[in-house]
Formats: C-alpha cells, sequence, structure tokens
C-alpha cells in the first residue's frame, strides 16, 4: 500500500507543474457582414480536442472574446440570423496567447455572386513577388502576450476564374514563342474544400500544344491539407520522325503542422510518358520545417525534379513549350530519356525586422540532363527534340552531380519595395572547348564549379498599381546549367537580364471583374550562348535561358 501511495505522489508531481506552467489563451475579433456592418448577437461556438464546446456572442461593435483555452487547435462555428453558417478551422493557440480571427459572414444570395480571384491577382502583393521558405508569420507582442493575426476570410469565394492571351515576337537566332492562351477555374466546396481546373494551349504549326490540370483539395480540422491532381499534357511535332509527346501526371500531396512548431509537406507523382516508346517515372518530394522560434527556421527539402517557379510568381506567360513544361524529355539515336533528379537541402532561415536572411547547403544528382540549345535544327539523326512553340530545341547532356550552398538577404525596404541579393556556389555542365559538333558536344561535356550572384528588385507602383520584377543572374564563367538549380528561395531569378511588368486596366463597364497587361523580358541582352556546329554545318547554340519577348492581356473574374 505505502509503496503504491509513492508511486501516485511521485507521479502528482511530475504532472502538477507541468500542467501549471500550461497558461490558458484566448480568441478574440470582430464579426461582419460583406459590407463591413458589425453584426451584434452573432453566435461564436469554440469547438475542439481541448474544449468542450464555448459559446460566446458579439457585442454592440460585432466584438466576441472566448477566453480560458488550453493549447492547442480549434475551430470557430460563427451563425447570425439571415446569414449562412461560417467555419474558421485549424485554429492553434499557443500557451498564453491572444488570436485575432476576423470573420466575415454572407447571405446566401452572396454566396452565388462571381468576384475576383485570388490566384494570379493575390491580395498580398508580395506573395507573388518573393516567395520564401522564411516568409512565415511572424508574432507581435501586445501587453507582453503573443498575438497571432489570422487573415479575415470573407474574401473566400465560391466561384473564381482567369483566362489570358500571351504572345511572343521571333527574334533571330535567339528563339520565338507563339500565341498561348491560359485559363483557371475554381470552385469551394463543402466550405473548406476546393475543386480547380486549369490548363495552358499554345498554338503553332501542326496541332496546338496542350496542358490541362484538375485538382481537388480539402482542409481538414486536424491541420492536414490533402490535395489529389491529374494532370495531361500533349506536344505535336511538325517533324515526321517523331510522334506527338502525351503525358498523363497523376500527383497527391498532403501537409499537417505537429504541436504548432514542426511543419511537414509531402506528395508524390506518378508519371506515364508516351514518346517514341513509353516511359514511366515516380517522383516523390516533402520537406520538414522546424520552428525554432517565431522567426528562426530550420528546413529539409527533398525533390526529385527541377522546381518551375515562374507560375508561382503570379505571371500567366509562361510559354506552352517543353523548356519548362513537365516532363523534361531530350532523344539519343531516337530512343526518348526523361531528366530525373535528386535534390537535398538543409537551410537556416532568419528574420530580423524587415530583413530576412538565410543560408543553406545542397546536395544534387541528375541524369539525363535536358539542356536547351537554338537555331534551326530538325530531327536527323535522333540526337535533339525540336520545339515549334518556343524555337528550340533539347539536347540530351552528360550527368551531373554536384554539392554547393546559397546565402541569401531580402532586405524590406518600404510597403512598395523589396531588395534580394542571392550567393551561390555549385556545379555546372560546361562544354570544353569551342567549335564543337553538336553530335559529339555530349562527351565534351564536364562539371565545373562556378559561383553565380543575383540582384532581384520588385514591387509595386503606388499611384499607377503596376507590379514588377527586374533580376540579374551573373555566373562567373560559361554554364549551360544554371548553378542552385532547385533554388525556390526569395533569391530565385532566372539567368541574366530579366523583367516581369504586370499592369492593371481600368475595367470596361460591360465586362466581369478585371483586366491587365502583361509584359515579360527573358534574358534581354542575350548572354551565356555557346556556339556549336549542326549536322549541316550551321551554327546552334546551346543556353540557359533562351531571349524572347512575351506579352498580352488577362482578365480575372
Amino acid at each position: 500500500m505505502l509503496h503504491k501511495l509513492g508511486c501516485l505522489v511521485l507521479t502528482l508531481g511530475l504532472v502538477l507543474p507541468t500542467a501549471a506552467s500550461v497558461k490558458p489563451g484566448s480568441i478574440s475579433g470582430y464579426v461582419r457582414n460583406s459590407a463591413g456592418v458589425p453584426q451584434m448577437g452573432a453566435v461564436v461556438e469554440v469547438l475542439g480536442a481541448a474544449s468542450s464546446g464555448l459559446r460566446v456572442f458579439t457585442d454592440d461593435k460585432g466584438h466576441y472574446r472566448a477566453a480560458g483555452l488550453l493549447p492547442g487547435f480549434y475551430t470557430l462555428k460563427v451563425s447570425a440570423p439571415a446569414f449562412l453558417p461560417t467555419l474558421r478551422e485549424r485554429v492553434g493557440l499557443r500557451p498564453g496567447s491572444t488570436i485575432l480571427v476576423n470573420v466575415t459572414l454572407n447571405t446566401i444570395f452572396e454566396s452565388f455572386q462571381l468576384s475576383p480571384i485570388q490566384g494570379v491577382a493575390l491580395d498580398d502583393d508580395w506573395k507573388w513577388t518573393l516567395r520564401s521558405m522564411s516568409n512565415r508569420p511572424v508574432l507581435r507582442l501586445v501587453d507582453d502576450l503573443p498575438v497571432m493575426v489570422s487573415r479575415d476570410g470573407g474574401d473566400d469565394h465560391a466561384l473564381k476564374g482567369s483566362v489570358s492571351f500571351v504572345a511572343g515576337g521571333a527574334s533571330e537566332s535567339y528563339g520565338s514563342s507563339d500565341l498561348t492562351t491560359g485559363f483557371s477555374l475554381e470552385h469551394s466546396l463543402f466550405t473548406q474544400g476546393t475543386l480547380a481546373f486549369n490548363g495552358n494551349v499554345g498554338y503553332g504549326a501542326g496541332e496546338p500544344a496542350t496542358a490541362i490540370r484538375a485538382s481537388y483539395s480539402h482542409n481538414l480540422p486536424n491541420g492536414s491539407h490533402p490535395e489529389v491532381a491529374f494532370t495531361m499534357r500533349r506536344f505535336a511535332s511538325p517533324d515526321p520522325n517523331l510522334h506527338s509527346l502525351q503525358a498523363l501526371t497523376l500527383s497527391a500531396s498532403d501537409g499537417i503542422t505537429l504541436g504548432n512548431f514542426l511543419d511537414l509537406n509531402f506528395g508524390s507523382e506518378l508519371q506515364s510518358i508516351q514518346f517514341m516508346g513509353k516511359v514511366n517515372a515516380f517522383r516523390p518530394y516533402g520537406s520538414a520545417d522546424l520552428h525554432l522560434s517565431p522567426n528562426t527556421i530550420v528546413e529539409y527539402r527533398y525533390a526529385t525534379k527541377v522546381p518551375n517557379t515562374r507560375l508561382a510568381k503570379g505571371f500567366d506567360s509562361a510559354p506552352m513549350d517543353l523548356s519548362e513544361t513537365d516532363p523534361r524529355i531530350s532523344l539519343l539515336a531516337f530512343a526518348p530519356g526523361i531528366e530525373s533528379a535528386h535534390h537535398n537541402e538543409v537551410s537556416l532561415s532568419r528574420r530580423l525586422g524587415d530583413t530576412s536572411l538565410q543560408v543553406a547547403v545542397f546536395s544534387d544528382r541528375i541524369a539525363n540532363t535536358a539542356l536547351m540549345g537554338v537555331g534551326d535544327v530538325s530531327s536527323d539523326g535522333g540526337e535533339v527534340l525540336p520545339d515549334i512553340f518556343s524555337g528550340t530545341f533539347t539536347y540530351r547532356g552528360s550527368n551531373l552531380s554536384t554539392r554547393g550552398m546559397r546565402a541569401v538577404l531580402e532586405r524590406k525596404v518600404n510597403s512598395d519595395l523589396r531588395a534580394t541579393l542571392d550567393y551561390s556556389y555549385g556545379g555546372v555542365l560546361d562544354l570544353a572547348g569551342p567549335d564543337r559538333q553538336l553530335e559529339s558536344a555530349r562527351g565534351s561535356l564536364r562539371t565545373v564549379s562556378r559561383h553565380a550572384l543575383t540582384g532581384k528588385m520588385g514591387g509595386t507602383l503606388p499611384k499607377a498599381r503596376t507590379k514588377w520584377i527586374a533580376s540579374y543572374k551573373w555566373t562567373s564563367g560559361q554554364a549551360l546549367t544554371a548553378v542552385d538549380m532547385f533554388n525556390v528561395s526569395a533569391g530565385q531569378a532566372d539567368p541574366y537580364l530579366n523583367v516581369f511588368i504586370r499592369q492593371p486596366i481600368p475595367s470596361i463597364g460591360f465586362l466581369p471583374g478585371h483586366m491587365e497587361a502583361l509584359l515579360e523580358i527573358r534574358n534581354l541582352i542575350a548572354q551565356g550562348y555557346v556556339p556549336v556546329l549542326g549536322r549541316d554545318g550551321q551554327t546552334l547554340y546551346l543556353v540557359q535561358s533562351a531571349r524572347s519577348v512575351r506579352g498580352g492581356v488577362a482578365f480575372t473574374f
């Protein structure tokens, strides 16, 4: 008996100090309608594993406050007469913190209205300008208590869409592109679910190139956000020696937060490519973010394909060609090969006021490297894969294995301007010696170390509301592949001199939504072109980024 009593006392001695150290927190905010009018008497129910179901009411200013809540994840259910119920899921509460969650209620009629899309014209200008794994929510201090601000969900609309028309002008010996049409449609389902349908069609000689993607995502109360997507791509070639390329991709991803300090994101893609035979590929990927403090993050990232970061910047001008559309296919004696990669990266990100810092080390292994070339070439000999939509071709390079590092400094100058400086060091593929034949150039490729320095600025012109990005990436020597190919930090930029502009256009009365003009200039001064000789003696070029000028308009509704 004394032995059992001693164990009980010991257990209580261990548990009670821990329980006493957990400080309760609170959730508060304002409830308004779509016009911004406070709603008095709205019912706010706080549901969660740490709560048996707390119910509070808003005052005459629409304010509510639920106090005495233990740390954990909560779901807020807000209801009022004549309005549709609204849910706010996965609200994380830390010990002793106060979270502000503002809610906008909509009527049943407002839920059917069409409203501007959030995907391309994002409310936060910097979501499209500079995306970084270091851009995490920052805690503000109010009365010595950490306060986390949750974005008002009143802008979540049931249906959103956009259409863009972009064309490129030919540039002799430097690459060109044709007309492309992009579209997207997004519909909210079951409060926390989203069904999306988007695609891009490129027009040129022969049949158009097509890429269509359908996806469904859902936010679960436990913080998980699974997504499943199906993508179909088709590229036709005018060359009678080549068949059309068709690729089907089934992808699944998920993400979850553990303990408010660890973010896990993971997924995989299963690709089936039909081109001069059949090729299959399985591509897993994932990342783990450890929040050492509100301003410090350690991340591990694994990837199996080179990322396409241009669409993440909010631009519709990504060409419908093989150079930037997965899968990356190349030919060798008419035998297709798909580029495969293994990227491992560990980074440390730190935010100091308006400045963000990041240092990272990485290791890359790439097989069947797909190099870009420019010039008038056919598939004779089965060595190259021409692409009529970009005026380029794909050439299979040797394998690349390298290790490197990256350092990024990002500074928010003011609310309308940001500047970024990126330094990276790593291996690239280079061609040894001049006047090489294209057919034999593969044997002359070598892996060499290069330094790269990138300067990037971007922002919004206050009165004109023009969104812009200007960047220049310098490399210390000749290179056919980019230094740090898997960079998705704030310092990521296309090689050499590039300019992106997105200009809102005054709306026309009978057209819904709004319209914007797009302009994209890549490799403006045509740097990095490495000459090689084709089969017929003509000069061709291998290059990281072909010079191109593209422009068009985008409609969002």
